[in-house]
């Protein structure tokens, strides 16, 4: 029997206006949709093609064993997350054996901070496979603000922001423009400081749930660094050219 195909579809931010026409037809073809979601969460990839899926589709849930809560001593996100993607790709290669296409949905785009890169990097090389490019977090942000990212010959900087203090001074003074994802779990106030600390406080740009229903725009010090979810994202754009 010959093997189904794998796609790793990108689903854009979370308006699902955002989904693209060969994402949405990749989709509709596809008897295997595969996404993930965390414990007691429909999941934010689902929420946005829902409305697409018909009863003949078959769901493959892929639910993550933990998000953000402190584990117990002797215990490593690393270790478990791996665990679960292996199984996770286990499970959706047991129905491309079968000879059924399957599609991993994933938020934004799938090889951008997406949870479908480790599905990709375990069967990719094994399945035939297409990957279908979405709408980044990063665009939406930028678009919900009104805000041009970078001019003519400016380079952008995409840092996470769980780097160190100083990691983060060092590449943000040398960045012409720069975005910074993964804000939660506290890591707002060490962002927010280094870019005090930097000068750069004023052209800093803060954006939670971009496009989606809870979107909220905020000033950058009004924000409560212990409640910025995990969709949240800073903006620093490159000085203006030509205006």
């Amino acid at each position: 029997m010959m093997a189904g195909k794998l796609f790793g579809l990108g689903v854009g931010p979370g308006d699902p206006e955002l989904l693209t026409l060969k994402a949405l037809n990749r989709l509709k073809a596809a008897p295997v949709i595969a996404f993930f979601a965390a414990r007691g969460r429909k999941g934010n990839a689902f929420a946005i093609v829902e409305s697409h899926l018909a009863p003949a589709q078959q769901l493959l849930r892929l639910e993550y064993p933990v998000t953000r809560e402190k584990l117990p001593d002797g215990q490593d996100y690393e270790t478990i997350l791996g665990g679960f993607y292996d199984a996770s790709a286990d499970a959706i290669a047991r129905h491309l054996d079968a000879g059924g296409d399957v599609a991993v949905i994933c938020e934004g785009d799938p090889l951008f901070y997406g949870s479908y890169m480790y599905i990709h990097d375990r069967l990719a090389a094994r399945y035939d496979t297409e990957v279908v490019p979405g709408v980044s977090s990063i665009f939406a942000g930028a678009a919900v603000l009104g805000t041009p990212l970078v001019y003519r010959n400016q380079s952008l900087s995409v840092l996470s922001g769980t780097l160190s203090p100083d990691d983060l001074r060092a590449r943000l003074s040398q960045a012409d423009a720069a975005v910074i994802m993964k804000l939660g779990g506290g890591n707002l106030a060490k962002v927010r400081a280094t870019l005090a600390e930097l000068g750069l406080l004023a052209r800093a740009l803060y954006v939670e749930r971009a496009t989606m229903a809870a979107e909220r725009v905020l000033p950058l010090a009004e924000v409560d660094p212990e409640t910025s979810p995990y969709f949240s994202i800073i903006l620093v754009p490159g000085r203006k050219w030509l205006s």
